[in-house]
């Protein structure tokens, strides 16, 4: 493992990468399958249709060239409800580097500097690495509900942040 690089720069392939990162963990992790892959394709394809860097950002971890973690943050509604923190991922071989740390830190950073109010995120219960990076920079949990959303049972979860003062 050499040294990680976060950059805000699209790298080509950089959709389809996020896409399997998802796809395999939650795959092997949640028993998630071809329904949940399929949403992630397709809101990742939307967000990058209407992407505007005056209100969203995009982060990839990098080992070299390889992708090997993502985050994002997708401001579009900021005004209204909020900026949405999504498609958050690490490849699991690097569980424990501070990885998710580095790359939470880009994303809330980027939303304090746009001087954004709430910043929430959708998830589901069990994610113990990612739930303790949400508690530590201050996330609530606000809601829970029992779903089938991604094609198998698990108990999904709304947090939310204000960074207002």
């Amino acid at each position: 493992m050499s040294e990680i690089t976060i950059t805000s720069e699209y790298r080509p392939g950089a959709l389809g990468k996020v896409v399997e990162l998802h796809g395999t963990y939650y795959s092997r992790n949640w028993n998630f399958g071809l329904t949940f892959e399929i949403q992630i394709a397709a809101g990742l394809a939307e967000f990058f249709k209407r992407f505007d860097p005056a209100h969203d950002g995009f982060w990839l971890a990098l080992d070299g060239e390889r992708i090997v973690g993502s985050i994002t943050i997708d401001g579009s509604r900021h005004e209204t409800e909020g900026a949405k923190l999504r498609w958050f991922i690490a490849d699991e071989a690097y569980a424990g580097h501070g990885l998710g740390n580095r790359l939470m830190s880009e994303a809330i950073n980027f939303c304090r500097n746009k001087s954004f109010e709430r910043v929430y995120l959708h998830t589901i219960a069990g994610l113990h690495a990612a739930r303790r990076l949400y508690d530590k920079f201050g996330f609530k949990l606000i809601e829970e509900h029992p779903s089938e959303t991604f094609g198998a049972p698990a108990i999904e979860q709304l947090f939310e942040l204000f960074l207002t003062d």
